[in-house]
């Protein structure tokens, strides 16, 4: 598992350091916000049920949104056997751009 986590982080670092970190491929981001995100933080990212973070106030980098992504957090699952990596890092792009 710490080999899979390490594997995303780098081809994460090497997008951003290549320039494709900036934008969203809302063609997958969208539909995976939808089906697994949506329910506990909103359309916006605000909703807060069971305990979900205000994805607006989050201070979380990237790397840390994916990490928490793939590994769950509190009462959130882990997806990491759910989601592709690439659907994992999109929704986390996705997250960054709900910021307050």
């Amino acid at each position: 598992m710490k080999i899979k986590i390490l594997f995303t982080a780098l081809i994460v670092g090497a997008t951003i350091a290549c320039g494709g970190g900036d934008s969203v491929n809302t063609e997958v981001a969208m539909p995976v916000w939808k089906t697994h995100c949506q329910l506990c933080h909103g359309a916006d990212g605000k909703l807060g049920l069971n305990g979900a973070k205000d994805l607006t106030a989050s201070t979380l980098s990237l790397e840390e949104r994916i990490a928490t992504i793939t590994n769950g957090r509190n009462t959130m699952i882990a997806y990491e056997s759910i989601l592709t990596p690439e659907q994992i890092e999109e929704v986390a792009k996705y997250t960054m751009t709900l910021k307050q």
